[in-house]
C-alpha cells in the first residue's frame, strides 16, 4: 500500500516580477509556507531502524533544507534578465524564469526529485505566498 507523508517548511524570500502590470513588479517579500508530499510503501524490514516508514521526516527535512531552504531563505530572487545593481551585498538569486510561486514550485520539484530515496516519489508540492494564496503542483 502507498502512503503519503507531508512536511511543512517556512522561509522568507523577496522577489519582483519583471514586466508585470501590477504592484508585484516592485521588490517585495513573502513569508512562504512550503508543503512537500512524498509517497511510497512503508519499509517492511523489521530489522531496519526505518521499519514502518515511507521516509524518515528528518531525512526529508535535511534534503529540503540542503537544497531549498538554506539557499532561498532571506534571498532576493529575480529573473536573470532583470537589471539590478546589488550594492548591498544582498543574497541574490538570478533565475532563468519569472520567479512566480508557480514557477518556483516547478523549479523546487526539479531540484528535489533526484534527491529522493529509492521507492519514494514527490507527489505534491504546495506553497503559500500569502495566508490566503497558494500554488500547488500535483504530480
Amino acid at each position: 500500500m502507498k502512503v503519503q507523508l507531508t512536511k511543512q517548511f517556512d522561509f522568507e524570500m523577496a522577489h519582483a516580477l519583471m514586466n508585470y502590470d501590477g504592484h508585484c513588479k516592485n521588490i517585495h517579500g513573502h513569508s512562504y509556507k512550503l508543503y512537500i508530499t512524498v509517497e511510497g510503501e512503508p519499509n517492511p524490514d523489521e530489522k531496519s531502524s526505518k521499519c514502518g516508514m515511507v521516509m524518515d521526516f528528518g531525512d526529508l527535512k535535511k534534503i529540503v533544507y540542503n537544497n531549498i531552504i538554506d539557499k532561498y531563505d532571506h534571498a532576493l530572487v529575480l529573473n536573470e534578465k532583470a537589471v539590478f545593481e546589488n550594492t548591498l551585498g544582498t543574497k541574490l538569486i538570478k533565475t532563468s524564469f519569472q520567479p512566480t510561486c508557480e514557477n518556483m514550485l516547478i523549479h523546487f520539484y526539479e531540484v528535489l526529485k533526484p534527491e529522493m530515496p529509492s521507492g519514494v516519489r514527490i507527489c505534491k508540492l504546495r506553497m503559500y505566498e500569502t495566508a490566503t494564496s497558494y500554488a500547488e503542483l500535483v504530480l
